[in-house]
C-alpha cells in the first residue's frame, strides 16, 4: 500500500522521493518480520505473499486497513499532489519572509499578497488534508493507536496552532499595525528613527530625509524620484554625514519643506507589535517542527 503525497510536503525534498509504502515499514516493525515475508518484492509494494494477504485481511477486520480501487488511488494522488504543492507555497512564504526579509518587513502593515497567499494555502490544505485523512485512516483505532495515526494527529495539532496564529495576526494585530502606519503617515509630529524610516517614497508614501536632527520633505523634488537620489541616497535616512562629502552645500536640503524634529530615542513597542514578533517567530519554529515530524514520519 503506497503512501499518499500528504506525507511528502517537505519544501526541500518535495517530489525527490517516490511514494514508498508506509505500511511496509510500520507493520514490519509491529510484527518483527522482514518486508519480504508479506511482500513478493523485498522493497515492498502491492503484490503480497500468502502470509501478507492473510495479514492484510486481519488488519482490515480490525479497521486498520481499507483497500482503495485504482480510481480512488488516482484521485488520492491528485489531491495529495495539490496538498503537497500548497504546503510548499505556504512553508516557502513563511521561510522567505521570516528568514530573508525578517518579520520587521511586515511590522509596518501586513502585505496583501502574502496574506492572500497564506489564507488560500491554509484553505486548500485544510480541505485536501481532511480528504486525505479520511481516505488514509479507516478508523479511530488506527488514528489513536498506530505510529502513523499519532504522528498525523501531532501534525494536525501543529497545523491548527499555525492557523490560530494566522487568524490572530490577520484579524487582531494586522488592523492595529495598519492603523499605526496611517497615523504615522498622516499627522505631522516629531518622529523617532523607526517612524521616520517609513517615509521612503515608495508605494505612494512621502519621501523624507533627515539632516542635523530635522526632517525635510523631498517628495516633490525631481531629484528624489521614488525616494531615490542619484542612485546613491534613499529617503527615510539621515543624510547629516552624507552632506559633508556631497558636491553641493546643505542649502539643497534646507530649501526643502521642514516637517518635524527627529527624536533621538526609540519609541516603546506596543503590546500588539511585540505579540506580532512573538507569533512570527513561533510560526517559523512550528514550520521546522512540522518538517521534522514529516521526516520522522517518512524515514525514521
Amino acid at each position: 500500500m503506497k503512501r499518499s503525497l500528504i506525507k511528502i510536503i517537505i519544501p526541500f525534498f518535495i517530489l525527490l522521493f517516490p511514494a514508498a509504502a508506509f505500511s511496509t515499514i510500520g507493520y514490519s516493525k509491529d510484527t518483527g518480520k522482514s518486508c519480504q515475508v508479506c511482500h513478493i518484492d523485498p522493497a515492498g509494494g502491492r503484490s503480497l505473499t500468502q502470509e501478507g494477504g492473510a495479514y492484510k485481511n486481519e488488519l482490515q477486520s480490525k479497521g486498520l486497513y481499507r483497500p482503495l480501487s485504482p480510481t480512488r488511488h488516482f484521485v488520492r494522488f491528485i489531491i495529495g499532489y495539490v496538498h503537497a504543492m500548497t504546503a510548499v507555497l505556504w512553508f516557502g512564504t513563511i521561510l522567505y519572509v521570516h528568514i530573508l526579509l525578517k518579520p520587521a518587513y511586515a511590522s509596518r502593515g501586513l502585505p496583501k499578497g502574502e496574506l492572500t497567499l497564506g489564507w488560500l494555502s491554509i484553505t486548500i490544505m485544510l480541505i485536501t488534508g481532511t480528504l486525505l485523512t479520511i481516505a488514509k485512516i479507516p478508523s479511530w483505532n488506527m488514528l489513536l493507536h498506530t505510529r502513523f495515526g499519532i504522528l498525523l494527529l501531532i501534525k494536525i495539532a501543529l497545523f491548527l496552532v499555525m492557523v490560530a496564529t494566522a487568524a490572530t495576526v490577520t484579524f487582531f494585530i494586522g488592523p492595529r499595525l495598519k492603523k499605526r502606519q496611517e497615523l504615522t503617515l498622516q499627522h505631522k509630529q516629531d518622529r523617532t528613527s523607526e517612524e521616520f524610516a517609513q517615509f521612503d517614497g515608495k508605494d505612494g508614501r512621502p519621501a523624507y530625509v533627515a539632516y542635523k536632527g530635522n526632517i525635510y520633505d523631498v517628495t516633490n523634488s525631481r531629484l528624489w524620484q521614488a525616494g531615490n537620489h542619484m542612485r546613491k541616497h534613499l529617503a527615510g535616512f539621515d543624510l547629516t554625514d552624507a552632506i559633508k562629502i556631497a558636491p553641493h552645500s546643505e542649502e539643497k536640503i534646507l530649501s526643502m519643506p521642514f516637517v518635524a524634529k527627529l527624536l533621538s530615542g526609540e519609541r516603546k513597542m506596543p503590546f500588539h507589535e511585540r505579540l506580532f514578533f512573538f507569533l512570527a517567530y513561533m510560526s517559523l519554529a512550528l514550520t521546522f517542527i512540522i518538517i521534522f515530524i514529516i521526516s520522522l514520519w517518512n524515514w525514521w
